[in-house]
């Protein structure tokens, strides 16, 4: 329920900042208490007055103007907001909050600030695949800022593809789902597994997959926002564990089974998105193996089944699966989520755009023990995190 909610705007300097008129229409028409901090960019492309018209409330722009108030404007909004959306969010305005530069209103706003902060990001789609404003996303991911969007589709440039801002139909059922299921897993204790494993052949070589571990860690972000104690157990990967959960970095896949056994006593539900390397050399060589004139042979040997061992040991647990697959998806999960005895499913068509290792988006199929079928388009890693995690809270609470 957004009724009541303290929710401040910013509006960046962007063409998609028309949409942000449709936004504030629709949060004041669930109730919400708006204000809005427009940056100058941003007033040549919609007017203060179409906002201030639909917030019923001044628009703020000017951080040193005092002639409505002797406080300090940034402040103020600061503390008076619970939700911060900047939509549409321009790469200048990421790259300055990832930078901890705030030299107008509405940086200095949400710097100053401990609301949760919703970033809605829209730009040309070679600026949004910068390697820089990734870089700066994924810094402010890591911080809890949350992302919603972009999407792809024709921007105003005349490009198409990724950058188009999210539809505010969207962003405003995110923070309703936000302001419903905060803190639901309170008192929980949830373990999440991330990324890949890695098998030692010699001391320079390994066999490995291409996951990332962007899926489990925004899984353990989304848990810990939600309340939850929370055990990241993660492979290796580039990417900064999220704040306030207890992370336990392994590399093999037998130095996971040992973490997850560990653990797995205290929790009330496993979320397995890592990519554990089903077999393992069979003889680890201490010295390079060096090249020889015919091929080499390596003997494999079978990994411990994590998932297989924790449903032998399940009681009352919520078990959560993954499946990274690219033929016959729909036959595969349902395979694997009987024989793992699984409570649900999350099944990748690993050949579709969008899904599978090393994307910042996923899509997919969720299924359950009951036979339901949820087919999830493409949308932010964030967004799939909330939606297993509102199912795995949901079973639990059936237990």
């Amino acid at each position: 329920m957004l009724r009541d909610k303290r929710i401040l705007v910013g509006i960046c300097g962007g063409i998609a900042a028309y949409k942000a008129a449709e936004l504030v229409s629709r949060l004041k028409k669930k109730g919400a208490l708006i204000k809005v901090v427009m940056t100058k960019n941003a007033t040549e492309f919609i007017s203060p007055v179409t906002l201030q018209t639909l917030s019923q409330e001044r628009v703020a722009l000017d951080m040193f103007d005092f002639s409505q108030s002797r406080e300090i404007e940034h402040i103020s909004l600061a503390k008076w907001a619970e939700y911060i959306v900047v939509a549409p969010a321009t790469a200048n305005f990421i790259g300055k909050i990832a930078a901890g530069i705030a030299d107008d209103l509405l940086t200095t706003t949400v710097m100053a600030s401990k609301a949760e902060a919703i970033i809605a990001p829209a730009m040309n789609t070679n600026m949004y695949s910068n390697s820089t404003v990734q870089q700066n996303i994924d810094s402010l991911a890591r911080k809890g800022y949350r992302f919603v969007g972009p999407v792809k589709g024709a921007l105003a440039c005349g490009d198409a593809g990724m950058g188009k801002m999210e539809e505010p139909q969207v962003i405003v059922e995110y923070l309703e789902g936000m302001t419903d299921r905060q803190q639901d897993l309170c008192g929980k204790t949830v373990l999440v597994t991330a990324g890949p494993t890695r098998e030692v052949l010699d001391p320079v070589r390994f066999f490995t997959n291409a996951s990332t571990g962007r899926m489990g860690y925004s899984v353990a972000a989304a848990a810990a926002q939600r309340g939850a104690k929370v055990y990241l157990i993660s492979g290796p990967t580039h990417l900064q564990p999220p704040p306030l959960v207890e992370f336990k970095p392994v590399t093999s896949a037998v130095d996971m089974y040992n973490a997850v056994m560990e653990v797995f006593p205290d929790c009330d539900i496993v979320i397995k998105t890592a990519a554990v390397s089903d077999y393992r050399p069979s003889e680890v060589y201490q010295q390079k193996v060096k090249k020889i004139e015919d091929r080499l042979t390596v003997n494999l040997i079978r990994n411990p089944d994590i998932l297989k061992e924790l449903a032998k040991k399940k009681g009352k647990r919520i078990l959560v699966g993954f499946a990274a697959e690219s033929t016959n998806i729909e036959e595969y999960a349902g395979s694997k989520l009987e024989e793992k005895n699984l409570d649900l499913i999350v099944a990748n068509d690993i050949t579709q755009e969008g899904a599978g290792f090393g994307s910042e988006t996923n899509q997919g199929l969720i299924m359950d023990r009951k036979g339901n079928k949820e087919y999830l388009p493409i949308m932010s890693k964030e967004q799939m995190s909330d939606i297993i995690l509102d199912k795995a809270a949901s079973l639990i609470k059936d237990t």
